[in-house]
């Protein structure tokens, strides 16, 4: 993602969906000079900043940074078809994003549930800051631990604990222990 271009992407995502600069603006709560700016590449937006912004569309974070592919969708996927989402584009630099690994299932933008397979590292942590956004999530530990926060509910799960919770209250990811956990996720709609 080196070669990104985040004002060229959300342009076309603009364009594709029909918006102007001032009808995206106002779905979003910025002005329509901020948007102008980073499709020009004047400025680089923040990852909540450009999450705003994407709520507005919809889309989600994974889908923005996603390629675009003319394939058609799959019905079957091997581990070495998923995607690997880009932590630090979802969760932000602090995130972890050496130690956690997010794996989509499928093609963004054509399925309305979003599935991951998840690897949590020891200490990986999806930063110190829970975040939120739309939607529903649920999942199921595999293997490993993982400590969850949920407003003010904090659980450690093991393997085939479960959880879900609607997306919209802040959440943290984190892996206290000395091995890692592997868990499958789902949300729906997929807008993270």
């Amino acid at each position: 993602m080196t070669d990104f271009d985040i004002g060229k992407r959300l342009k076309a995502v603009r364009e594709g969906r029909g918006l102007s600069q001032r009808q995206l603006a106002q779905r979003a709560g910025v002005t329509n000079g901020q948007i102008s700016m980073i499709e020009q590449n004047k400025i680089s937006p923040s990852v909540s900043n450009l999450k705003k912004i994407l709520d507005g569309i919809p889309m989600g974070l994974s889908d923005f940074f996603a390629e675009d592919s003319a394939d058609e969708p799959k019905t079957f996927y091997r581990h070495a078809d998923l995607v690997d989402i880009g932590t630090p584009a979802i969760y932000g630099p602090e995130a972890t994003a050496t130690k956690l690994s997010l794996l989509r299932v499928g093609k963004p933008g054509t399925h309305t549930l979003m599935m991951l397979h998840e690897t949590y590292e020891p200490g990986a942590d999806t930063g110190q800051r829970l975040y939120s956004h739309e939607g529903e999530e649920a999942g199921i530990v595999i293997s490993g631990q993982i400590e969850i926060t949920v407003g003010e509910e904090v659980a450690l799960l093991g393997p085939g604990d479960a959880y879900i919770f609607d997306s919209r209250r802040p959440h943290r990811f984190r892996n206290p222990a000395d091995v890692a956990c592997i868990l499958i996720s789902a949300c729906t709609p997929p807008t993270f």
